[in-house]
C-alpha cells in the first residue's frame, strides 16, 4: 500500500468518524463544511483523495485539526513525529510544499506546519471559522503575507501572527526559497 492508498484510506475512516461523533447526517458536513455531499460519501468510500483546501473545509466544519482526520489513533501524550512521517499536503513542481509537521486536540486543534515556497510560488487560503489564529516564523528568504487584499512583508528572523478568518495567500515574489514554520489554532466547534 503506498503513502498516498494509506492517507486517502486513513482519511476515509476518520472522516466517517468524526462525521458520526458530532451527529452530522451527509448533508448536515456538506453545508457546514461547504463541500457537496457527493464529494463525502467519496471520500468516506477512499475512492478520492480531496485537495488541501476541501480537507480544511471538512476539519475547520468538524472542529478538528487535519491531523486528526488523517490519524485518529492519538497514542501516548508525548507524540514524536520523524521529519519522514510529516504529511505532506501541498507541493508544487518547482518544490514548493507545506508539511503538517504535529498537532493535537487540546482546547481546540492546534497545528504545526513547515513550509517551503519557492520563488514565484504561492498558495492561497480560504477563511478559517472565526478564532482561528495563524503563527508564522519565516525562517529564510521573504514571505509576502496578504491578508483581506493587504500586504504585509515578513523577511527572514521575522514572526507574524492574523485572524485567519479571512482569505489569505502566502507567496514568494523573491529570488531565493522562503522557509517558514507555522502553527495554527482552530477554536473547538460549538
Amino acid at each position: 500500500m503506498t503513502d498516498l492508498d494509506q492517507l486517502t484510506q486513513s482519511l476515509a475512516r476518520n472522516l466517517k468518524r468524526w462525521r458520526n461523533e458530532r451527529g452530522f447526517t451527509l448533508d448536515a458536513l456538506a453545508a457546514r463544511a461547504g463541500v457537496s455531499r457527493g464529494m463525502i460519501i467519496q471520500i468516506e468510500q477512499a475512492r478520492t483523495n480531496p485537495s488541501v483546501g476541501t480537507t480544511v473545509k471538512l476539519a475547520d466544519a468538524l472542529g478538528v485539526s487535519i491531523t486528526t482526520l488523517l490519524d485518529y489513533e492519538q497514542g501516548p501524550r508525548v507524540t514524536v513525529v520523524p521529519p519522514e512521517q510529516a504529511v505532506r499536503m501541498w507541493s508544487t513542481e518547482a518544490g514548493s510544499y507545506t508539511a503538517l509537521l504535529v498537532g493535537t486536540e487540546a482546547d481546540g486543534p492546534l497545528e504545526m506546519w513547515g513550509w517551503r515556497l519557492m520563488p514565484g510560488d504561492g498558495s492561497a487560503s480560504d477563511p478559517h471559522p472565526s478564532g482561528t489564529v495563524e503563527l508564522i516564523h519565516v525562517t529564510a528568504g521573504e514571505l509576502t503575507l496578504e491578508i483581506g487584499g493587504e500586504k504585509h512583508t515578513v523577511p527572514a528572523g521575522t514572526s507574524a501572527a492574523f485572524e485567519a478568518n479571512t482569505p489569505h495567500t502566502y507567496r514568494n515574489e523573491g529570488e531565493v526559497p522562503v522557509e517558514m514554520t507555522m502553527a495554527v489554532s482552530v477554536p473547538p466547534a460549538r
